[in-house]
């Protein structure tokens, strides 16, 4: 018989309905979520999370403010310090998928209070992110319709990815899926067009080659401009470890989270140093566009394509970026939500956010993150926009603070699975380099911390300065504020008395591959080898 299951959600219990021991093992017992997500879908959610309007327009005004020069020591040096922390979260995440990722481990490791900083820095990370590209959403939909006011495609669109994250995290996976293909291809045509446009192919335009890095130059404010650029580029990177939030939704997680990750160093190599190449050798970093009013021209993109004397192509990247938008939006709720729903089921958060539906998805946590979203208002009046640009900008810090804890969490946990009496033999995916690559995450995440706003004190500026930092002290006081409130001791965990068996679990599909064997195979075979070349 059918037993009815029980999922603690932190305010009492709530029955899923009669389920088989099957339908049973489909959610996860510790946060009620449902294990809906194929090894296909986690092997680009962190790709297609990250091909973002960031990448499109934010990359724009990092070109402006560094230069060629500056965009690719960015891109490059956050890329390596991504790769580490990505290597850490293979390690941590394909023997610990269960519960709430990066944040629950930092608890388990080490304390309550780190896992608070920690879960609480990415919901302001992608809270940044979300109001962002609400806004970048409606002034792409100005261009084409200025009839409708911009908050009113706001309130529009708020409502309908509301609806569409209630559909569960099947849809979610299925849609971030195929965004993320549209993505990928609309980068490698732009790299194509790049290509022939700076070898002279495009009819009356000249060989240009790399001109643009010796006029106006390579770097557009010296050092200065690299260390704004950092931020920047941070940001941009953010979401490549939303495969350990993933993970919890997995249904294979032992072999999909090892793919994911190994797949990080041709992400970077693809996305991130290709768009810093291209867009350094197609746009100079003097181009008045960079700083326009539109949100189209300000897309290295569009301006490329405008230069080379296609000016009704800014319809053709209007198009592409309203498709990294939507697939922004729709990972920035599916993070967001998922992060304050785990900090909930920990204690961390008002216990009401902790309930899930049926369908495994978080009410509450969805439609507190998402009003968070609904800030993207503030930008209609002239004033309050200069507060939402400071809100931006707190995510670049942001991302510093959470890849720093994951490196040292997992530092943490080495310690404790030595202590125990374990070998790192015994571990599923063995992070490379161990332990150089935690230590230099740790390191550089600390020192990018430190220095990102050094150039608001000459000359000072108080409102840079505060926006730069703030985040640090905060975490500070949200630290000392868990530790003693709610512990009573500032003291960490005694690794040797971690259980370390608690959150593991095997594949539900065991080790046979996703496609082939059990007729899942729903995309073209020409697409499905292109994938196995391009990404392991």
């Amino acid at each position: 018989m059918p037993d009815n299951v029980k999922q603690s959600t932190g305010i009492g219990e709530f029955e899923l309905g009669p389920l088989s021991s099957e339908d049973r093992s489909n959610y996860d017992p510790q946060s009620g979520v449902k294990r809906a997500l194929k090894d296909r879908h986690i092997s680009l959610l962190a790709l297609g999370g990250v091909i973002g309007p960031g990448c499109l327009i934010g990359a724009g005004n990092a070109l402006s403010i560094g230069g060629p020069l500056a965009l690719l020591l960015g891109f490059g040096i956050i890329g390596l310090v991504c790769f580490a922390v990505m290597e850490s979260i293979g390690e941590l995440t394909t023997l610990y998928p269960s519960g709430g990722g990066f944040t629950s481990l930092a608890r388990k490791f080490h304390s309550d209070a780190l896992s608070a900083v920690c879960g609480y820095a990415y919901v302001v990370v992608f809270f940044a992110v979300l109001a962002n590209e609400y806004n970048t959403l409606s002034s792409i939909l100005q261009f084409w319709g200025p009839q409708v006011p911009t908050y009113g495609y706001i309130l529009m669109f708020w409502a309908f990815f509301m609806g569409f994250q209630m559909l569960g995290v099947g849809a979610f996976g299925e849609c971030e899926y195929w965004l993320a293909w549209l993505k990928i291809l609309g980068l490698i045509a732009f790299y194509l067009f790049s290509v022939v446009y700076i070898s002279g192919g495009i009819h009356g335009q000249p060989a240009f080659g790399f001109h643009y890095w010796n006029s106006p130059g390579a770097l557009a404010n010296g050092f200065r401009g690299i260390a704004v650029v950092f931020v920047f580029c941070s940001t941009f990177y953010s979401g490549t470890e939303s495969v350990a939030l993933a993970a919890t939704e997995s249904r294979n997680p032992r072999r999909a989270v090892p793919l994911a990750v190994r797949q990080t160093f041709w992400r970077i190599v693809i996305v991130y140093m290709g768009i810093s190449i291209f867009y350094g050798v197609t746009v100079p970093y003097d181009d008045e566009n960079l700083g326009s009013s539109s949100k189209t021209l300000k897309s290295p993109v569009g301006i490329a394509i405008v230069r080379a004397g296609w000016a009704n192509g800014v319809h053709l990247v209007n198009a592409f970026i309203l498709v990294t938008c939507i697939s922004a939006i729709n990972s920035s709720l599916y993070i967001g939500s998922r992060t304050i729903s785990h900090l909930a089921h920990e204690n961390l958060a008002p216990k009401v956010l902790a309930w899930t539906n049926k369908r495994g998805v978080p009410v509450a946590a969805l439609i507190a993150f998402n009003c968070l979203g609904l800030i993207s208002l503030m930008n209609i009046s002239v004033g309050a926009s200069n507060a939402y640009g400071y809100i931006v900008n707190l995510s670049g810090v942001g991302v510093f603070i959470v890849w720093g804890i994951i490196s040292y969490t997992h530092l943490r946990f080495r310690k404790a699975w030595d202590i125990q009496g374990f070998s790192s033999h015994d571990l599923p995916y063995k992070s490379r380099l161990y332990p150089w690559i935690p230590i230099f995450s740790l390191a550089a995440n600390i020192f990018l911390g430190l220095i990102q706003g050094w150039t608001s004190l000459s000359p000072f500026s108080a409102g840079d300065f505060v926006d730069a930092y703030v985040l640090l002290p905060v975490g500070v006081v949200l630290y000392l504020g868990f530790a003693i409130f709610k512990t009573g001791t500032l003291k960490p965990v005694d690794l040797s008395t971690v259980d370390l068996q608690k959150g593991q679990r095997e594949n539900l599909d065991g080790d046979s591959a996703e496609y082939g064997e059990r007729g899942e195979n729903v995309v073209p075979r020409s697409i499905s080898r292109f994938t196995k070349t391009l990404f392991g």
